[in-house]
């Protein structure tokens, strides 16, 4: 059941944003400003995402630390 809703989650993500690149290439000369914008975002997210995978510290702590 999560994993469902996980999925219909991105998926309605999927089409958000892709709703808005069309909308910003259809705006052409003041769309490139938010595309490059969302650029931005994506690329320091992938950053974060790359930095937690391969941190052992963070792990470490995720399985032995009691909540």
């Amino acid at each position: 059941m999560e994993n469902i809703g996980y999925i219909l989650l991105a998926i309605v993500a999927l089409c958000w944003l892709v709703a808005v690149l069309v909308g910003m290439i259809a705006a052409f000369p003041f769309g490139l400003i938010g595309l490059v914008g969302i650029l931005g975002i994506g690329f320091l997210l992938a950053k974060v995402v790359k930095d937690r995978l391969a941190n052992k510290e963070d792990d470490h702590y995720s399985k032995t630390v009691d909540q």
